[in-house]
Formats: C-alpha cells, structure tokens, sequence
C-alpha cells in the first residue's frame, strides 16, 4: 500500500456508518475514555498521508489534556447501540492524535462540516465551532467486526504510514 491510498471499501463503509467513536487514553489519572463524533478525512495526493479521523475536543477537558501530552496513542471503538449478538458490528482501532492548524486545520473542518452539515446552519453552533480545537486521529491499526458474516468475522487493516 502506498501513502496515497485510502482505507479499503469494507473499512471505510464502516467508519461511514457510524458517527460517534469512544476514544480511550491514558492520562497522570490512568485511564479514560470519552465520546467524540468523527468524520473521515481524505489527504490530498500529493501529501504522502492517507486518510484520517478528525473530531473536536477542547484542550481544556482532561481528553484535550491527554492529547496534548506529546505522542498521544488511542484506542477507539465505533458500533451502533442496540445491536444483536448475531449481527453486531462495529469498528475497533489504534493509532495517534494530534492538534491541526494552518491548512491541515482547513482541510479538517471541511471534512468535518461536510459530515455534519447541521454545524454551518445554526450561527451559535457555527461560531462555536469555529473556535473549537480541531484534532487528527491517524490509526496505524483498524478492525471491522462483523457477525452478520459469520460470528467473529473480522476484516484487519494495518496501516503502514503512520507518521
């Protein structure tokens, strides 16, 4: 695989499917996870990144804090509540965070907004927004299961450019 490449189709139809993820950290306080809501950015092809997660965290909750630390590894899930055993399905994953500015900020929020348009159309929530702290999460390593194909099944995906 090379870094211009996204997610393979089974994996990204399952990041598409959900819209909140559980990030779990370890912080001074041990450990932790929270929910954030999440859309998937594509890089350009000219970047040498593949595609990543972005979400909103402010720097000032213990998360942001975490985050901030330095190299902040995660782990995170991604399933619909309510399933049954026999066809539940979800997504779980590992990789790193970090804080986007500049243009890599941009390229985010278009991403984000484009997942959740209902955040252009209410200025409060707009302008909010836009004075929250954009984060990149990059996984270096994604799991699909899915039960409905067979109980256990699993669809891997190591991800070999991970900064």
């Amino acid at each position: 695989m090379t870094p211009t490449e996204t997610f393979p189709p089974t994996i990204r139809a399952a990041l598409d499917a959900h819209t909140t993820l559980t990030l779990a950290y370890v912080d001074e306080g041990g450990p932790q996870a929270c929910a954030v809501f999440y859309a998937v950015a594509d890089r350009q092809p000219d970047s040498g990144q593949g595609p990543c997660l972005v979400f909103v965290a402010s720097p000032g909750t213990r998360h942001g804090r975490a985050l901030l630390s330095g190299d902040a590894r995660v782990a995170f899930t991604a399933q619909c509540d309510g399933q049954d055993w026999t066809a539940l399905t979800g997504i779980q994953g590992r990789g790193t965070c970090r804080l986007l500015e500049g243009a890599d900020r941009a390229t985010a929020w278009h991403a984000y907004s484009a997942r959740f348009p209902y955040v252009e159309g209410t200025d409060r929530l707009r302008q909010a927004m836009e004075r929250s702290e954009l984060w990149e999460l990059r996984p270096d390593w994604l799991r699909v299961v899915d039960n409905g194909r067979g109980f256990g099944h699993k669809t891997e995906w190591p991800h070999p450019f991970s900064a």
